[in-house]
């Protein structure tokens, strides 16, 4: 039986995904409201199967949660529910790990089936966005998100906090760890990233999973 984990701040939204994944799923359905709570339950909940993640909701930055969970929890699928429709971010939104990308203006029944054919493991698409440009290949992002894959979850933070505008001190005091640790970890990721500064990755990370449109979208549920 699967478990699965609803990532949302609108109650009224999750209420209804819980609805539709009750008739879809035979195993449990749990509910988060912000990203750091999804990290949260995830470290403790490992037995958890999919996660439908809301892109625009607190401690979630665009695309940046997608990829932080396939950095760390890379078995997990992921649905993204979004009122975000643009093609450019589905896009990316697949090239960096998304089974699938459902607008929240979907009816249920089209929730359930993008669930169902995420656990038979394909990716989903509503068919309207199937043969425009958010189903063509985007060569960049997938690039970019090759190369994620190759930090380790440490490494991913990191980064992380250089595309916040953190020093190494301030990382490492928000990691815990030595300042010389975090020396190392930036060096090891300036590479990886092919890239020659830190300012180059922090700009590159957060222009790869932006989506801007986000906040203009999800202010008219």
């Amino acid at each position: 039986m699967a478990k699965a984990v609803i990532a949302d701040d609108h109650p009224l939204f999750r209420a209804a995904l819980q609805q539709a994944l009750s008739e879809t799923l035979a195993g449990e359905v749990l509910e988060v409201e912000s990203f750091p709570a999804l990290q949260a339950l995830l470290e403790t909940e490992r037995d958890v199967e999919l996660v439908l993640l809301d892109l625009n909701m607190p401690g979630n930055k665009g695309l940046t949660g997608l990829t932080a969970l396939r950095n760390l929890f890379p078995d997990i699928l992921v649905v993204i529910v979004s009122a975000n429709e643009s093609p450019e971010v589905i896009r990316r939104a697949m090239a960096f790990g998304a089974s699938a990308y459902v607008p929240k203006s979907s009816p249920l029944p089209m929730l359930k089936e993008a669930v169902s054919v995420v656990l038979n493991g394909d990716n989903w698409l509503p068919e309207h966005l199937r043969q425009t440009p958010a189903n063509e290949p985007d060569t960049a992002s997938e690039d970019f998100a090759y190369k994620l894959e190759q930090l380790t979850p440490q490494q991913f933070k990191v980064l992380s906090c250089i595309a916040d505008g953190l020093l190494n001190k301030q990382i490492a005091w928000e990691l815990q760890v030595q300042e010389t640790t975090i020396k190392q970890h930036v060096s090891a990721i300036l590479r990886k990233l092919g890239v020659i500064n830190r300012t180059q990755a922090g700009v590159i990370f957060k222009d790869m999973l932006r989506a801007e449109e986000e906040l203009d979208t999800e202010s008219l549920d």
